[in-house]
């Protein structure tokens, strides 16, 4: 899949926080989206997830063919601190009604897929009773093994410890192969596997 931003800008009020951003991205690569907190990383990603509209300029998507802007979520996957968890839901629940939108990548199940995050020993668990760190873990679960050619992550070690930004960099490893990944970090350790970096403020 390629995305494509064509002279793309994103303001709130008066404040341009990109403009002007022409850039593809082309999959089997991956990207790292850059610039301080507060810079607009996370602005940058949402517009080119479709979750929020962009104030000039176009953002194309392109599969086997050309696909409607409002249809770009079936083949993008997201993870990010502020996406809010079903919390009455146990792991196995929410994947279960994760898959019922996009399904789990070939082979998959949701318990296996709770044993790849660490989570296995939690499955049958609430989400609400869940650490920070373990619902974070539960993001990169959905994300990762969605069966999506896209895959999104925002700052994706946020309340994870040390074993965990391991498994992180696995898992990027192990599941994004032949897949366009953008990061959007300022932390080394989030995208350093990342072959090219778009610094933001490039784009003011």
């Amino acid at each position: 899949m390629k995305i494509t931003l064509i002279d793309a800008g994103k303001r709130f009020n008066r404040d341009w926080i990109f403009r002007h951003l022409n850039y593809t991205f082309n999959t089997g690569h991956s990207y790292a989206i850059t610039g301080p907190n507060g810079s607009g990383k996370s602005t940058l990603l949402q517009s080119i997830a479709g979750a929020i509209g962009i104030s000039e300029g176009s953002i194309a998507y392109e599969g086997s063919g050309a696909i409607a802007p409002d249809e770009a979520y079936r083949h993008l996957s997201l993870a990010a601190p502020y996406l809010q968890l079903v919390e009455e839901m146990t792991a196995t629940e929410f994947l279960h009604f994760h898959a019922s939108f996009k399904p789990f990548l070939p082979g998959f199940s949701a318990a296996d897929i709770l044993g790849k995050v660490g989570l296995e020993g939690a499955a049958d668990k609430q989400l609400r009773y869940y650490s920070s760190g373990m619902k974070q873990r539960a993001r990169l679960a959905q994300a990762l093994f969605s069966d999506t050619p896209v895959v999104l992550l925002d700052e994706p070690c946020t309340n994870l410890d040390v074993d965990g930004i391991g498994l992180y960099q696995q898992l990027i490893r192990d599941y994004t192969a032949g897949r366009l990944v953008i990061v959007s970090s300022n932390d080394v350790q989030e995208y350093e596997f990342c072959e090219e970096k778009l610094d933001i403020r490039a784009y003011r």
